[in-house]
């Protein structure tokens, strides 16, 4: 039975990875999985520097689905290095770290940094977190720097996601200085998702995932306040999956490129859902804070279709939608 699957230049043994921020850095799910049965893992997102994240409450349970705004809560770049990567190592399986930054220097920084060490295999742009505040960062950078945050430069301040020039010239600027997988994570808030993939591989991606979580909001009727102290969050879990495909479907018409697909996989029948439309690979995410087995119970699932189907070769499956 054929499950491997090529996403850039990383040869993935099977299309079962884990998402960013719902895995930490796998050591915690060791007692519940054999982690060497991974496709790969995604790191959660790294930062140049550490950060706190936002203050409680962060999480929130929202019919079939949650709700986030741990705000990109991590060690840093070196400390990852010094305390996480070690383990991730010696693993033996792709290791493709997350990484964000406020700028496009930042995001070309922090990938120098890691670029440089043994075990990282790609990276995955994260273009489109919603519980970071870009123009609050532009503010704080511009104090730190004794520069003056005027107008124009918090106005401009905004998700690189909602704007095809802002993707392609993170992208284009970050091929530049490494040759390892690059993955562009694209956000599902913005017209045209076909579009935003199509410039993120014209600017060089090796790949893109989709989707990202939804910017949304939850409030205690009591006290008439939001639940979340950050106000809003993302919002993934079961609930946004039938969007997800779609999306997925739409930027596999679009680009040439792999995509891996994310977004409210429970199972080996979601999962299946996200290949049919095209993804070379999946990501699961929300469902790992339900069942730390999830990853490898849907690896399993996918297995046990292809018997029952007998089908030899997971390529049978990718895009084999019939429309």
């Amino acid at each position: 039975m054929g499950l491997e699957t090529q996403v850039g230049k990383i040869r993935l043994k099977n299309p079962v990875l884990v998402a960013s921020g719902t895995f930490g850095h796998a050591k915690e799910f060791e007692k519940f999985i054999d982690l060497k049965k991974l496709g790969g893992i995604v790191t959660k997102t790294i930062t140049l520097k550490p950060r706190l994240g936002n203050p409680p409450a962060r999480i929130v349970e929202t019919p079939s689905g949650m709700l986030n705004a741990i705000g990109l809560q991590n060690p840093g770049a070196k400390k990852f290095i010094e305390e996480k990567l070690p383990y991730l190592r010696a693993l033996k399986i792709p290791i493709v770290v997350s990484v964000m930054g406020y700028s496009v220097e930042e995001f070309v920084e922090v990938t120098n940094v890691l670029n440089r060490e043994k075990g990282v295999d790609g990276f995955e742009l994260n273009l489109s977190c919603p519980n970071v505040s870009y123009e609050s960062a532009t503010k704080a950078s511009a104090s730190a720097t004794g520069a003056s945050a005027d107008s124009s430069q918090t106005s401009s301040a905004r998700m690189f996601a909602h704007d095809e020039k802002m993707i392609e010239e993170v992208v284009g600027t970050v091929r530049r200085v490494t040759d390892k997988t690059l993955i562009a994570k694209l956000g599902p808030d913005v017209s045209d998702i076909g579009s935003m993939a199509a410039a993120a591989e014209r600017a060089g991606a090796d790949a893109v995932s989709l989707i990202n979580t939804f910017v949304a909001m939850a409030i205690d009727v009591k006290t008439r306040k939001p639940v979340l102290a950050n106000k809003t969050g993302g919002l993934s879990g079961p609930c946004v999956r039938p969007i997800a495909v779609r999306m997925t479907w739409e930027v596999c018409q679009k680009v040439k490129i792999p995509v891996v697909g994310i977004g409210g996989i429970m199972n080996a029948q979601d999962a299946l859902e996200f290949l049919i439309a095209g993804a070379a690979a999946i990501q699961v995410g929300t469902a790992n804070f339900m069942n730390p087995c999830a990853s490898l119970e849907i690896l399993e699932g996918l297995k046990d279709f292809m018997k029952k189907e007998k089908i030899r070769d997971l390529k049978e499956i990718i895009g084999s939608i019939q429309t």
